[in-house]
């Protein structure tokens, strides 16, 4: 089982992991927020899948991961706040089972 990520600046952070019911998530997203805050992250990647819904959820200050791109003005202010995104292997991928968390 592969666990969260670390650089210095952009963190990820699998929520997928165990198939957890959406309350375990929850508690997890939160604890990770704020423990990605403390260790002085700028960048939060989430990887939560996108459900059976169809619909997705709202988080402020955020880039969903379908619109993560080049050509996106919320992922280029992304970027003049964490460098690495550039690097993301996500980058330009149009994923909707990942979204980044501006913190």
């Amino acid at each position: 089982m592969k666990g969260p990520r670390y650089s210095s600046r952009l963190r990820e952070v699998n929520l997928e992991l165990g198939m957890p019911f959406a309350d375990q998530a929850i508690k997890r997203l939160t604890f990770e927020i704020h423990h990605s805050r403390a260790m002085g992250c700028t960048v939060l990647k989430i990887i939560h899948g996108y459900g059976s819904s169809g619909k997705g959820g709202k988080i402020r200050d955020f880039v969903k991961g379908e619109q993560f791109s080049i050509f996106e003005e919320a992922t280029r202010q992304a970027f003049a706040r964490c460098e690495e995104l550039r690097r993301d292997h996500d980058l330009d991928r149009y994923n909707n089972g990942v979204t980044f968390i501006l913190l």
